[in-house]
C-alpha cells in the first residue's frame, strides 16, 4: 500500500505561484511514477503532469507546459508540483497518484490516489 497526502494549496492572485507537494508513504517511493491531475468543478478530471522513476521523464498538458514544472526527492518520498503564472483557469482540486508503470497520463492508470488540494486563483 501507498499512501498519498497533497499539501500547499490555498488562493492565489493571477499572475502568482504556488507549490504542492505530496509526501508518500508505505512501499518503496522510487519504484513508482508519480503523477498530478486536476479536477474544476462541474469538469473531468485532467492529467497535468508525470515523472518517472528518475524524474528523467516528465510530460505535461499542454494547458500547462512551461509554466509548471514536476520534480521528486526520492529520499524525502515526495514529489512536487511547481506553479507559476497561475491562471483563474488552473482553479481546481490538484490529486497526486502513483503508478506502477513507467509513466502514465490518465488517472485510472494509476495504482494509489491522494484526496487532493484546492488550489484557487483569483482574477
Amino acid at each position: 500500500q501507498v499512501q498519498l497526502v497533497e499539501s500547499g494549496g490555498g488562493l492565489v492572485q493571477a499572475g502568482g505561484s504556488l507549490r504542492l507537494s505530496c509526501a508518500a508513504s508505505g512501499r518503496t517511493f522510487s519504484g513508482y511514477a508519480m503523477g498530478w491531475f486536476r479536477q474544476a468543478p462541474g469538469k473531468e478530471r485532467e492529467f497535468v503532469a508525470s515523472i518517472n522513476w528518475s524524474g528523467g521523464r516528465t510530460p505535461y498538458a499542454d494547458s500547462v507546459k512551461g509554466r509548471f514544472t514536476i520534480s521528486r526527492d526520492n529520499a524525502e518520498n515526495t514529489v512536487y508540483l511547481q506553479m507559476n503564472s497561475l491562471k483563474p483557469e488552473d482553479t481546481a482540486v490538484y490529486s497526486c497518484a502513483a503508478s506502477s508503470g513507467f509513466l502514465f497520463y490518465r488517472w485510472d492508470e494509476a495504482d494509489y490516489w491522494g484526496l487532493g488540494t484546492q488550489v484557487t486563483v483569483s482574477s
